[in-house]
């Protein structure tokens, strides 16, 4: 297997990203859910809106993984961190260690721009691959935290509530 790097990625890594992006929610059966674009990962990308930051694993010339990052803050812990939104790695590279080392480069990235002090991320719970990753790597679930998402008409519903 070559060599792998990992590089922050550009503008010109979108229609990649946007591929990567919906092979992660074909392999978690969320397919059918996924609207998201290349349109919109250029428009709210570190190019443009600056919503989120990506990282791009390259073997030769080929991207086989990515991880899609962003500015988090704990009121609890009260302190910054850095919340992974997306991890991708192709099949091929599974198991290979490329998860972690993209991890390990976003908390570095994270701790030296923003002062992060720790690292959150969400897991489907039926992708057990994953789970059993992030737990050997000391990740914690907390019982009490249920993720929970207000989007589409109901989200337009309640930013217009008190409008005059």
């Amino acid at each position: 297997m070559s060599e792998v790097r990992i590089r922050p990625a550009t503008e010109e890594d979108v229609d990649t990203m946007d591929a990567m992006l919906r092979a992660l929610s074909e392999h978690l059966g969320d397919h059918d859910l996924h609207t998201g674009n290349a349109d919109g990962l250029r428009r709210n990308g570190p190019w443009g809106a600056g919503f989120f930051e990506a990282l791009i694993a390259e073997s030769r010339a080929d991207a086989c993984g990515m991880c899609l990052y962003f500015r988090h803050f704990s009121t609890l812990r009260g302190e910054p961190g850095v919340y992974v939104q997306d991890l991708w790695i192709a099949p091929e590279q599974r198991g290979s260690g490329l998860g972690r080392r993209l991890l390990a480069a976003v908390a570095r990235e994270a701790a030296a721009r923003w002062g992060a002090a720790y690292l959150a991320l969400t897991a489907a719970r039926d992708n057990g691959g994953a789970v059993r990753f992030y737990d050997r790597l000391g990740f914690e679930s907390f019982a009490n935290d249920l993720p929970m998402a207000l989007a589409g008409v109901r989200f337009t519903r309640l930013a217009r509530e008190g409008e005059t």
